[in-house]
């Protein structure tokens, strides 16, 4: 995809200004040092590390405070081939695995190459955040669901229990989690985040957060030398700055209008009381932003269809990284892309029945990992789904909410979407006047899918038998779980970000050559995530892509 759009372009939606020539312009530098990488979360901050391990003198800026949507995250980290954890739990796996699994889901966003040496690196990637006191520990969890009850650390984060992908690549549980005793699934990336910064100050990285780089600085030579940043002037407003932001990660997910409220009084601060100055950067830039799904204007304008979602990040996920790259001419794809999360399971009951869209069409095998359902129902199906269930799964869906096995954020939206998200019908066609669905076609739909059962046939979208329960007994219920259903939220990420060269991490222009001293990684970048997404390959991908940039940086 091409963006020609520069700063200042009405579609421009960012902070973000025009590059500075240091040839052209007098500069007085503020500060200097070898390696500037822009945004501290998981990718952030393994650029950072591995610069410093290969001996480069690094600044880490973050707009906002450390962390990103790595430590607001759920801390999966998803890795395979056989890492010590796997061995530890018993499971066997190895590199061609792993690598035929991910095949099935990447598929052709980066190179074959590149997806091999992120498999075969993932075991080493692993020891990696091991050695530097990230906690993993061997308890599995061998039922497919989005999120793994207390006490379990290891399971199956993806599609590789569906009998569709077992085909291609045995099952092994590669979802790893940091360890910590809880029963939430949000907060706990700091168990990877925390560790990776405290070695990274150990190992003499500088971070300075509240510090939002606005532009770049290029020679004659079109290399990156530097950064333009506004920091606050007086420690007063830097402190208020620095509550509301905090307020509003830790509201975002349970009070969100709240926490837009202080994300508006930390954006006036910015506003009045910073002061710009410049960075030199010897060896370059490492842009590691996130992607831009809280950037409401550029979401619409780029992925409409994922705007009615649930923003799924920090505050900090508003396009900035993409944008400086932009504004050097860096080359940008799959900007139309989102990843919608609808998880359904558990309860997983409410997988058993079918998902039907607007038409009354069945569309999808529900048992998929939810970014695979979510996908199918926004590129496909106009946003919309909705779960048929009859009386009898209807009764067992709410057994299964009551037993105390759901996590709150897994319990809660099932409770309003059955409570408040449905419908009632005596009959199918009753239930569809009420929905407002084709009665004729959903009879249809659930007949087939009874019929297979009885007659113990492959299910159309090869839902395995044994997670198929007939939906013959009314009265009949729908459960509205599309893109913009208000009761079961819907979460969503971006997918596209900056082209860089895979075996570097530079920055790529649009006539597909690099930028010199400028490099890109975790949801900034193209990477292992931007065609769909599976539980923990964001911050996996966030470690391989930042290293990696991390490693050749220093190089320059």
């Amino acid at each position: 995809m091409k963006d020609e759009i520069k700063p200042g372009h009405k579609h421009w939606f960012s902070n973000v200004v025009a590059p500075i020539n240091y040839d052209v312009n007098h500069i007085d530098w503020n500060a200097e040092t070898d390696v500037v990488v822009v945004g501290a979360g998981g990718a952030g901050v393994s650029a950072a590390l591995e610069a410093s391990e290969q001996g480069s003198d690094v600044l880490l800026l973050d707009r906002f405070h450390e962390g990103g949507a790595t430590a607001a995250s759920g801390g999966v980290f998803y890795a395979g081939g056989g890492t010590s954890i796997q061995k530890e739990a018993g499971v066997e796996d190895t590199p061609d695995n792993m690598y035929n699994y991910l095949k099935m889901e990447v598929q052709d966003v980066v190179k074959d190459s590149t997806l091999r040496k992120f498999c075969e690196d993932s075991r080493a990637n692993t020891e990696w955040l091991i050695k530097h006191n990230v906690k993993f520990q061997g308890s599995v969890y061998k039922k497919k669901t989005s999120y793994p009850p207390p006490g379990y650390y290891l399971y199956h984060a993806d599609n590789s229990l569906v009998p569709e992908y077992i085909k291609n690549a045995k099952p092994a549980a590669r979802g790893h989690r940091g360890f910590v005793k809880s029963k939430l699934a949000t907060g706990h990336g700091h168990t990877i985040f925390n560790p990776l910064r405290d070695a990274a100050l150990k190992n003499g990285v500088n971070i300075q957060i509240q510090s939002e780089v606005v532009g770049l600085v290029t020679n004659n030579e079109e290399a990156i030398i530097g950064v333009q940043v506004y920091e606050f002037s007086n420690a007063q407003d830097a402190k208020k700055h620095f509550k509301y932001s905090k307020r509003a990660t830790a509201l975002h997910m349970y009070l969100t209008p709240i926490a837009n409220y202080f994300r508006r009084r930390a954006a006036r601060l910015e506003k009045n009381a910073r002061e710009l100055k410049f960075i030199k950067a010897r060896k370059g830039v490492v842009l590691t932003c996130g992607g831009f799904v809280f950037n409401r204007p550029m979401l619409e304008h780029y992925a409409p269809k994922y705007s009615c979602g649930y923003p799924l990040g920090t505050t900090g996920d508003d396009g900035a990284g993409i944008r400086l790259g932009q504004s050097v001419q860096g080359a940008v794809d799959r900007m139309d892309l989102g990843s919608a999360w609808r998880m359904i399971n558990p309860p997983v009951s409410w997988a058993q029945g079918i998902v039907v869209n607007m038409q009354g069409q069945r569309y999808n095998n529900e048992m998929v990992y939810g970014a695979t359902l979510g996908k199918a129902m926004c590129e496909d199906n106009e946003g919309k789904g909705f779960i048929i269930l009859d009386k009898n799964i209807w009764k067992e869906s709410w057994r299964h909410i009551r037993s105390g096995e759901l996590l709150p954020f897994q319990r809660n939206p099932a409770i309003l979407g059955m409570v408040l998200g449905s419908k009632k019908g005596n009959t199918l066609e009753d239930l569809a006047i009420k929905v407002g669905l084709d009665s004729s076609k959903l009879v249809e739909q659930v007949d087939r899918y009874n019929s297979d059962i009885s007659n113990n046939a492959e299910d159309e979208y090869g839902k395995g038998q044994k997670d198929c329960k007939p939906i013959k007994e009314g009265p009949f219920y729908a459960i509205d779980i599309s893109v913009d259903s208000p009761y079961v939220p819907c979460s969503v990420i971006t997918l596209g970000g900056l082209v860089v060269n895979e075996e570097t991490g530079n920055v790529k222009n649009k006539e597909g050559k690099d930028i010199k001293g400028l490099y890109a990684g975790g949801r900034t970048a193209i990477g292992m995530c931007c065609n769909i997404y599976v539980s923990g390959l964001s911050i996996a991908d966030g470690i391989f892509s930042g290293r990696r940039a991390g490693l050749n940086i220093s190089g320059e």
